[in-house]
Parts: structure tokens; sequence; C-alpha cells
């Protein structure tokens, strides 16, 4: 399996950080990490696991969704504001042509910045494979965006975990608001929900308060793929 597109996650940060006027060293006490961690994600020079990502958008008081549709430079509004405008092509939907493995970055790039040209917008109702767009975290996580229905706060999501892959690079456990929904259908995922663990299957399911402490990791030898949702109420 191979992402259609990595949109910029760390310029999108950097962005939000700067529109809410903190500090790099601040965030970067705010979430427990070091400064040079998160300088490292906002100039792309590294990717920012599961666990680290939602602390972000938690602390920046953004939406997961946004980082999906930050594929221009310019700077982000807070979630839910209106994006400037972009081209689409002329069946109204917005041409990814080139946002496919082996495109042209640049390609890629202008193709989700005119995706993400109308804040309402509405991915689907079909989101072929070629189409989607995604987000490739560190500790060999890849989220790819299945659909979006405009006014709704749902992070609706293909998960892939590669082998050795884990939500969190060190190991620790992550907390953030929704409520979680997940079935996977290859492969193994160990969760570890508060003090229990639990060996997922193909054909198992989850759901659970996604405040409540958990992880996921791969210890197996083949990817495990499965589809998520989280849903908020902001």
């Amino acid at each position: 399996m191979s992402p259609a597109a990595v949109p910029p996650v760390g310029a999108r940060i950097r962005q939000a950080r700067l529109a809410r006027g903190t500090s790099l060293r601040a965030l970067a006490r705010e979430i427990g990490v070091s400064a040079s961690l998160v300088s490292q994600i906002e100039n792309g020079r590294s990717q920012p696991s599961v666990s680290t990502l939602y602390a972000i958008t938690t602390a920046l008081g953004i939406s997961v969704e946004s980082l999906f549709d930050a594929g221009g430079a310019d700077a982000p509004s807070p979630a839910g504001a209106a994006s400037p405008a972009g081209a689409a092509s002329p069946a109204g939907a917005p041409s990814l042509a080139g946002a496919v493995p082996g495109g042209a970055p640049g390609t890629v790039l202008h193709a989700l910045a005119a995706f993400a040209a109308d804040p309402g917008r509405r991915i689907g109702p079909v989101v072929t494979p070629e189409r989607r767009e995604a987000l490739e975290l560190d500790s060999g996580v890849v989220w790819e965006r299945l659909g979006h229905v405009p006014g709704t706060h749902v992070d609706f999501l293909l998960v892939t975990y590669r082998p050795g892959g884990s939500s969190s690079s060190s190991g620790g456990l992550m907390r953030h608001a929704g409520t979680e929904y997940g079935y996977l259908t290859s492969g193994e995922l160990t969760l570890t929900l508060g003090f229990d663990e639990y060996t997922l299957r193909p054909g198992d399911a989850v759901c659970f308060e996604s405040a409540t402490p958990h992880r996921y990791r791969n210890d197996g030898e083949v990817p495990a793929v499965g589809t998520w949702c989280v849903f908020s109420d902001t």
C-alpha cells in the first residue's frame, strides 16, 4: 500500500502555532516533548507519531482533519474557518492528476491545495484509492482519508500499521478527544487500553472513549490494516 500524497504536515503545524501566538518551546513544554523534536517536525525533517500528532492538534486547538486540508503554503485558519479559493476541475471536483505514488510533489501539493479550497467541501460520496489524501506518520503508520461530510467532526480513515509500527514512538499511551471506533481487516494489532491489552485480528472491532489512555502496535511481520472513525464534538 502506497499513500496517494503526503501533505506538508510540519508547515501546517508551524502556521497554526504562529497563528495562536505560541512559541516553539512553549508548545514543546505543553505536549511533553523536546523543542528540537517540534522544530524537526515543523521543518519536515521528522514526522510526528500518532500520539504526538494528537497532542499537538489538541494543544493548538486545531482538528486532525485540518492537517489533510493543508496542501498549500497559505497560513491556516482555525479549524472550520475558510481557506483561500483554489482551482477545481470542470466537473466541480478538484483535479488530483499526479497525486499518485511517483507523481511530482509540486503537482501533488497543488492538487491538494485545490482540493482543500472549500471548507464545506464534501469528500465523496465515492472516494477511489488513487484519490485518497494521505498522511505518513512516524513509527510506520499511514492514515488515508476516506471521506468527509460538511458540518461533521469525524476522522474517517484507512489506517495501516507497518510491521513494527506503533502509535507512539516512545512507547507511551496517548489520550485525545473523541470516541473511537475501529475494524481490523488484515494483519494483527496489539491494543493497550488502560491497564488491559488486547490482540486484534481480522474481523475484530473496537470502540472506546479516546480519553482512555491507549496505544496500538504491530508486532507481526505483515501490515495491519483497518478502518477507523474518531468522532469529536469540536
